[in-house]
């Protein structure tokens, strides 16, 4: 069974430096890489099934978008949005040395999917996005606002 490896690279934010760390499998130095984008409220491990499957014929990498999993926390919490995520997989893609790449998107990965290949010059010959549209209806919005940075409180531990 593949196990993974982890990785870390400083990217760039008007408000200074972070982290943005993510999850590898396969063999380091294979030119072909998927790169797998979660969800908004997701991280990067959502991807292990996958990756283990995809890991013989890929570098798989599966980023932590900044301010989830293991990845830093922007200083200005004005600056989360598909601006500053696409620029951190830009500088993600830079450190990989990737020329080929395939991405799966899910959700809001597939919103970072779609900006990221509709940049010229962008390496992206593959696409795959799911649970998402070039457009979100404002009920769906209005759902997620809904629950989006309330505090989670369990009874204990069986009903988490």
């Amino acid at each position: 069974m593949t196990e993974p490896r982890f990785d870390e690279v400083q990217c760039l934010s008007p408000s200074g430096l972070h982290t943005m760390r993510w999850t590898e499998w396969g063999a380091a130095d294979n030119p072909r890489v998927l790169l797998c984008i979660h969800a908004l409220t997701r991280v990067s491990r959502d991807f292990d099934r996958l990756a283990r499957e995809m890991a013989p014929h890929y570098r798989v990498v599966c980023p932590d978008v900044v301010g989830r999993g293991r990845s830093d926390w922007l200083r200005d919490p004005m600056a989360y949005g598909l601006p500053q995520y696409v620029a951190d997989m830009v500088t993600l893609l830079a450190r990989l040395r990737a020329r080929t790449l395939h991405l799966v998107g899910t959700s809001m990965g597939g919103l970072i999917g779609m900006s990221l290949a509709g940049l010229e010059g962008a390496p992206v010959e593959r696409l795959v996005i799911n649970d998402v549209g070039p457009r979100l209806n404002a009920e769906a919005l209005a759902r997620i606002g809904s629950y989006l940075g309330q505090p989670l409180r369990f009874a204990d531990l069986a009903e988490v």
